[in-house]
């Protein structure tokens, strides 16, 4: 049982980080950067996030390598340094954790950005030989968990779990990014998602990103519903941006992403976090509303 096993085998919410594109932003990211080369030119950046997320109270923090396979990685001439950017990421975040007790490090992986056949030209087999090589860097590194998120197609899905299991016996969590009428782009619904997560045998499952935190709720209620029988995440964005002064702004405060972590958890959510405009403000309040809850 690894510290990510152990942590879900204890009978307690877990507060998970928030967003690390727009924070990346926020401190001199340039729009069409690839956040993933902060891992090597300011990797002082990126611990400081890490550090951020967790002094606001998160368990879990995600290594900053959402798009860094080879197919994201390739439209910035990065594609002959997956591996290399991956280990730097583990690292870095492995680093930061280790600073503090039973704080887990999970290995973001997201979409490959390419449609999956029949739909589009990426074949089965070279999804899962590119999810394979970005988890062989994340492992090698360090990481506790494969935390493959905003996944909208259960094929991609499939590629994502088995490529990772070809290369590390790791735990494996999935997070599907669901629309309008509660499916994703490609269609798949919550319950699809919890019937797919008992085939995989992943060890959680559950929502983030999307339209905002009152769609999320919607979704986790309906995989409650559906009888989930792994720990349920939630990651929803701090609100829907909007276009102020030529800068996007998120329109859920840290108040209104409070509210909403405590009726997840109501709907049966243990893994509760926050993604695209969130802060370590958010997670902070957050982690009030949580835990001073449920003390008192």
């Amino acid at each position: 049982m690894n510290k990510f096993e152990q942590l879900l085998s204890e009978p307690k919410i877990i507060l998970l980080d928030g967003a690390m594109g727009t924070m990346l932003m926020s401190r001199g990211l340039e729009a069409g950067q690839a956040p993933e080369r902060m891992n090597l030119d300011r990797p002082d950046v990126v611990r400081e996030i890490h550090r951020a997320y967790i002094e606001a109270g998160s368990s879990i923090i995600l290594t900053n390598t959402f798009g860094a396979n080879r197919f994201r990685l390739k439209r910035h001439g990065l594609d002959d340094r997956v591996r290399e950017i991956n280990y730097a990421a583990a690292k870095l975040a492995c680093e930061v954790a280790a600073e503090y007790p039973n704080v887990v490090v999970a290995g973001s992986v997201g979409p490959t950005g390419e449609l999956m056949a029949p739909f589009g030209k990426l074949n089965f087999d070279d999804a899962v030989q590119a999810f394979a090589e970005q988890v062989a860097g994340l492992s090698s590194g360090g990481v506790d968990v494969i935390w493959i998120e905003t996944m909208a197609d259960l094929q991609e899905v499939k590629a994502a779990v088995q490529g990772a299991r070809s290369v590390t016996r790791l735990p494996i969590s999935v997070t599907m990014t669901f629309e309008s009428k509660g499916r994703t782009m490609m269609g798949v619904t919550p319950e699809q998602l919890v019937q797919l997560a008992q085939e995989l045998e992943l060890n959680a499952v559950g929502a983030n990103c999307g339209k905002g935190p009152q769609e999320l709720e919607a979704v986790v209620e309906r995989m409650h519903k559906a009888g989930c029988q792994v720990p349920m995440i939630a990651k929803a964005n701090a609100g829907i941006p909007k276009l102020v002064e030529g800068k996007v702004i998120y329109d859920g405060s840290p108040e209104i992403m409070a509210e909403h972590a405590l009726t997840v958890r109501q709907f049966g959510a243990r893994l509760i976090g926050a993604c695209c405009g969130s802060s370590p403000e958010h997670i902070q309040e957050m982690r009030r509303a949580l835990f001073f809850d449920l003390e008192t």
